[in-house]
């Protein structure tokens, strides 16, 4: 008899090999996640925000922050050719080939494109010096069970049956990000662990974007959530300034001049983390 691992040791196993990444009072992460860029057809959700997205990417770049991508940066449940994706997405790319020569840039894979495993890890670890500080990052898809173990099955039904069935309202039942109830369980098993491990988790995946304004303590637990870049308001993600956090969205503006403008605006923070001596 096969034994399946419980949800904790999924995501244990997630870190133990975890890239890790120093965190301190000069650092500057921003964290992206669910971008789900597609083949820049009516089914792509990211294509109505990619200028967005550039305008916010080349805000960051040029403030020297560290990108990092928590997971399904890739639709590759809908698509199969990655190169179609690439090619759809030319510019976001040419952005990413720039950090990399930087070496400023590090993407996951979550559960829509989970067959870049072993070409993309599946968790970085920011950490103070001493460690007093931890931050774990990866996707959060594995305390889904439809969306980790039965990874493969999901993809087959959401590529085959429920794609065909979303231009018909139809939602799709595996996601979290569509159906809050499996989002609520999701999150509330991120949180648990968080809270038994002592650090603190940020993940994607629900879509839900999540900080809380409040003073973190070494040990202690707590679960954010970067939202994602397919909201139809715009795009939301978490900002690491030294070591404090911020959840901000970035939407688009007309100013009196009738121009369109990239917006950014803090929606909640800071999280002040406290580095023990």
């Amino acid at each position: 008899m096969v034994r399946i691992m419980g949800y904790r040791r999924r995501l244990q196993n997630a870190f133990e090999h975890a890239q890790c990444l120093p965190l301190g009072e000069n650092t500057r992460y921003i964290l992206l996640s669910d971008c789900h860029r597609g083949t820049g057809t009516s089914y792509d959700n990211f294509l109505k925000n990619q200028h967005l997205y550039v305008a916010a990417l080349q805000y960051y770049m040029q403030r020297g922050y560290y990108y990092i991508e928590l997971g399904d940066g890739e639709e590759l449940w809908e698509n199969r050719c990655r190169d179609q994706i690439i090619s759809s997405h030319c510019e976001t790319y040419r952005l990413f080939d720039i950090l990399e020569r930087k070496c400023r840039i590090t993407r996951l894979f979550g559960n829509h494109d989970h067959v870049m495993e072993g070409v993309l890890p599946e968790a970085v670890i920011l950490q103070t010096g001493n460690g007093c500080v931890k931050i774990g990052l990866t996707h959060g898809h594995q305390v889904d069970f439809k969306n980790s173990v039965m990874c493969c099955l999901t993809r087959f039904l959401v590529r085959y049956l429920w794609r065909p069935l979303e231009q018909f309202g139809v939602n799709d039942p595996t996601s979290a990000a569509k159906n809050n109830k499996r989002a609520d369980r999701t999150e509330r098993k991120l949180e648990q662990w968080a809270k038994e491990n002592g650090i603190i988790l940020v993940t994607g995946h629900t879509h839900r974007p999540r900080l809380t304004e409040t003073v973190y303590q070494a040990a202690e637990g707590i679960y954010l959530n970067t939202g994602s870049c397919v909201h139809p308001y715009g795009i939301t993600g978490i900002e690491l300034n030294g070591l404090r956090a911020y959840l901000v969205k970035w939407k688009m503006t007309a100013g009196s001049d009738m121009i369109l403008r990239a917006e950014r605006e803090i929606l909640a923070g800071p999280l002040v983390m406290i580095a023990c001596n």
